[in-house]
């Protein structure tokens, strides 16, 4: 799923008093960078990791089996007698960079997107957009490809498309290029998808567009008041662990503080100053070095444009 580097959010490291890190090994780096992640996507990486680890280490066989019992077959009627392959192929891999990248994109552009929805929202847009991603390859094996599917891909697409919409322009930087608005960026990936849909080249094209789709609905939902983490509520319920909320009608609370601005345009230049100003500033010293509110702003902000 590479296709370039990328360093936004960027930022990371941390601080500690004058020359002391919160740290004093690789090892113990390594454990307060993944700390510093947020809750889901250090659950789905971890989770993730060890499936590939298994994969690694099991051997052959141990490999074939996982694949061919739980990799995604858009076959009728196993996908529909076997609706836990939607679910389970998302953390199988053909590979160390396949693994790598599906990790890195989810990293990198995945923070800000759970940072601003939340964590229970984001698990729900990124397995939702896993499963749809699934759905379309079944809905459209036989004119294309009934081939078994495997790894993250469609899920990372979706949350790619949500980080678009919520920060359409955010800068991207690919190597040897200039930055790129995410709304730019994450168009020109799906037209690749669209224009190599059937290219045989095997990649999951129709997953991939799939988890866009997903990815923009769900959004879409969430931005006109749906309370997607409900999804979450109700799966702890049917295992018991809480109880629905009474009166609940799957909308989210409205903010207090929030009101409707009729004349935006009195205050489009202003805007666009604290945006640039804020764009800036993520292209330097990375999106983790924003306060909260300038974070904040920029969701704002970035809705408007």
């Amino acid at each position: 799923m590479a296709r370039g580097s990328y360093n936004f959010p960027g930022g990371g490291g941390g601080g500690g008093f004058g020359n002391q890190m919160p740290y004093d090994s690789f090892w113990g780096g390594i454990k307060y960078a993944f700390m510093r992640m947020p809750v889901a996507i250090r659950s789905i990486i971890l989770a993730t990791l060890i499936v590939f680890f298994i994969q690694m280490i099991g051997g052959q066989k141990l490999n074939e089996w996982a694949i061919g019992n739980l990799g995604f077959d858009p076959t009728f009627p196993t996908f529909l007698t076997q609706p836990w392959r939607m679910v389970t192929y998302m953390f199988l891999h053909g590979g160390f960079l396949h693994f790598l990248f599906n990790m890195l994109w989810l990293w990198w552009m995945g923070r800000a997107v759970e940072e601003t929805v939340g964590p229970r929202t984001f698990t729900v847009l990124y397995f939702g957009a896993g499963i749809l991603g699934a759905l379309l390859d079944a809905g459209l094996a036989l004119v294309f490809s009934d081939a078994l599917v495997i790894g993250a891909s469609g899920a990372v697409t979706g949350m790619l498309v949500a980080f678009a919409m919520l920060y359409p322009r955010a800068p991207i930087m690919l190597f040897l290029f200039p930055p790129i608005e995410a709304r730019y960026f994450v168009a020109g990936w799906i037209a690749i998808d669209i224009l190599f849909v059937g290219a045989g080249d095997g990649v999951a094209r129709l997953v991939h567009l799939g988890g866009a789709l997903g990815g923009y609905l769900m959004i879409k939902a969430y931005k006109n008041g749906k309370d997607l983490s409900l999804v979450i509520r109700y799966v702890e319920y049917l295992f018991g662990r809480v109880k629905p909320k009474s009166g609940s009608k799957g909308k989210r609370s409205k903010n207090k503080n929030m009101h409707i601005v009729q004349d935006a345009e009195i205050v489009e230049e202003v805007d666009q100053t604290e945006l640039d100003a804020i764009l800036e500033k993520i292209s330097k010293s990375g999106y983790d070095s924003l306060s909260n509110e300038e974070k904040r702003k920029l969701f704002e902000l970035s809705k408007k444009n």
